[in-house]
């Protein structure tokens, strides 16, 4: 009876071994990833902003207040791919000056990686878009090195390099640096007086540049975003670069308490990955090994009696 004890418990013991690293790299790699059915509603602040007024025809001055709401489009969702739906409007609170700005964006990704994936009808207000790079996420496990990171605002990424290991909330973090070089972005015709131009009447060609630099602290278990911060600085130029005028010069900030949310969403995210790929693990190895020593006794008890 004892052999037979002896034998059961290393056949499960032989199990549980092989089911260790199972559990850390196929269920736990399958089970973590960004969702489909994602929503999110993120906001940025950012004081002292210049930007031109279509209304006031001027360039003003105000506080920004800044909405971020993203949906998931889970009828796209298919294999290792997610859909994930982008509205950002910005308002100036100073001023009273609603939807100062406002741009829409569809983005197509890995949802285990964060990289970006052409389909689905990705764009840009409307506009067909080449996504590549990094787009809402990091890789998990992030590495102290550069990662590509598309930008909306140019419609092309841009290296975001490791610059330190920091603390957010408390919470152990990379942060990474990307600087966009001077980029245009659109042409399009305003009015003469607009730009100072007084030898003409009627409308002038302009270029929107656009010049920035985005900081980002992620969490590296996760590779979940924790805080963000924007420094952009726009202008139009007549096609002669004689005249300019400010477009938007703003450095935009996550609130504190989109970043208290952020955090603790990675916080339990990174408790969840250990848990399926460290602990569970750890415990099934342990169970394994301690149930095979067990068996064997017992099957050497077994044949003595």
């Amino acid at each position: 009876m004892r052999r037979v004890v002896g034998v059961v418990l290393l056949a499960i013991g032989a199990f549980l071994i092989v089911l260790a690293p199972l559990v850390r790299i196929v269920i736990g790699g399958s089970l973590i990833a960004a969702p489909a059915a994602q929503y999110g509603i993120s906001r940025l602040e950012a004081e002292g902003a210049q930007y031109f007024s279509a209304k006031d025809l001027k360039v003003m001055t105000g506080k920004l207040d800044i909405i971020v709401t993203t949906r998931g489009d889970v009828s796209q969702a298919e294999g290792d791919r997610v859909v994930w739906d982008e509205a950002t409007v910005a308002n100036d609170v100073t001023n009273n000056n609603r939807m100062i700005t406002f741009v829409e964006r569809r983005s197509a990704f890995n949802k285990f990686t964060g990289e970006g994936i052409n389909c689905c009808s990705v764009n840009i207000d409307k506009k067909p878009s080449k996504l590549e790079g990094q787009i809402y996420k990091f890789p998990f496990d992030v590495e102290k090195k550069t990662y590509k990171v598309f930008n909306s605002t140019t419609g092309m990424a841009f290296d975001a390099k490791f610059v330190a290991e920091e603390n957010v909330n408390g919470l152990p973090v990379y942060r990474f640096e990307q600087d966009v070089p001077t980029t245009k972005t659109e042409t399009r015709s305003v009015p003469a007086s607009i730009m100072g131009v007084t030898d003409t009447t009627g409308d002038v060609q302009v270029d929107r540049f656009y010049d920035g630099k985005n900081t980002f602290w992620i969490e590296p278990t996760t590779g979940s975003p924790v805080k963000q911060e924007q420094q952009r600085h726009e202008v139009l130029k007549t096609q002669d670069g004689i005249h300019s005028v400010i477009a938007l010069v703003a450095t935009a900030k996550m609130t504190p308490q989109t970043v208290s949310e952020l955090v603790e969403d990675a916080t339990s995210s990174k408790s969840q990955i250990t848990l399926l790929k460290v602990t569970i693990p750890m415990v099934l190895l342990l169970v394994g090994l301690v149930l095979l020593v067990v068996g064997v006794i017992a099957i050497r008890g077994g044949k003595k009696a």
